[in-house]
């Protein structure tokens, strides 16, 4: 399993919402390239990183810091947040991304997911992010009417190689991940499973990976020392 250190932007800086509430942000640092370093420097192989004006906006708002966060880390990095579009997918691609993670986009336009499924292979990667059982969309600020896991359900059969699922309820809470649901979407799907939301504790992360989980995003746990990222890397090798 592969541990995903997760770097939020907002301004250009690396902050952290409670269940994806843009009025209760933290901001834990104003330069997110040294925060990325600290986490190479602590064994993570790969970043999470998510642009939340984007989500928010529709369009990358935080793309220059992205780019230099890819260049000066040379880790393996995976971008959601405002990528509703071919052209950002191939913005992102050929910035140094590895893999670009549509949310919005692949609820809400008719065709689009499996467009990108068919031209860019394994570097889309779909956000399932769940509320209430429903996928959320518009970073996190609007419920669709889509079912959680038909809509996985659809995304796997479209052939998308990787799904990232986020419990909304458990992010940022530190209050333990839902697994459950990782249960139960691990039994019904083929495509990889990333874990998101709420992992606190190294005995989850050792959970989830025997579980057959393929990654897990550590986010507010690692800022607040929670878990130690090196401690993480060590348990899933």
């Amino acid at each position: 399993m592969i541990i995903y250190p997760a770097i939020d932007l907002y301004e250009g800086k690396a902050v952290r919402l409670k269940r994806g509430n843009y009025n209760q942000m933290t901001v834990y640092s104003d330069d997110p390239v040294s925060v990325a370093s600290g986490f190479k420097q602590a064994g993570a192989t790969a970043l999470h990183i998510v642009d939340l004006e984007g989500a928010r906006d529709g369009k990358p708002c935080n793309f220059d810091v992205i780019k230099k966060i890819t260049a000066e880390s040379g880790l393996f990095v995976q971008v959601g947040g405002g990528i509703r579009t071919a052209e950002t997918v191939e913005l992102y691609l050929n910035a140094g991304v590895k893999r670009t993670i549509l949310g919005t986009a692949a609820v809400s336009t008719s065709g689009f997911l499996k467009e990108a499924v068919n031209r860019f292979g394994d570097a889309i990667a779909v956000s399932a992010d769940i509320k209430d059982g429903f996928i959320a969309v518009k970073g996190w600020t609007e419920v669709s009417g889509s079912d959680a896991l038909d809509f996985c359900d659809t995304v796997d059969k479209l052939g998308v190689k990787t799904l990232i699922c986020t419990d909304i309820s458990k992010d940022g809470m530190l209050s333990g991940t839902n697994m459950e649901l990782y249960e139960a979407l691990r039994l019904k799907l083929n495509a990889g499973l990333i874990a998101s939301g709420g992992v606190t504790s190294l005995h989850e992360i050792k959970t989830l990976s025997k579980m057959g989980m393929d990654g897990a995003i550590l986010g507010k746990a690692l800022y607040t020392g929670d878990i130690d990222l090196a401690e993480a890397v060590k348990i899933c090798k």
